[in-house]
């Protein structure tokens, strides 16, 4: 009985596998600008977060020093 052969090459990623359609169905400027929204959309999230984190330091300072 032989073992089986092992796999040489890495099974790709989801993201490795969407990335492979993008290209093929998406021309290159359409997938710079799908990113650059993709990289717009993570940074108002990251902004928003700071926000709340802000929002939330000012109200405990005010509560402390009423």
């Amino acid at each position: 009985m032989q073992a089986a052969p092992v796999r040489a090459t890495a099974i790709p990623s989801f993201t490795d596998a969407l990335r492979a359609v993008e290209s093929l169905l998406l021309s290159s400027g359409q997938r710079t600008a799908r990113r650059n929204a993709w990289t717009s959309v993570l940074e108002d999230r990251r902004r928003a977060k700071d926000r709340v984190e802000t929002q939330r330091a000012v109200e405990q300072s005010f509560a402390t020093h009423l």
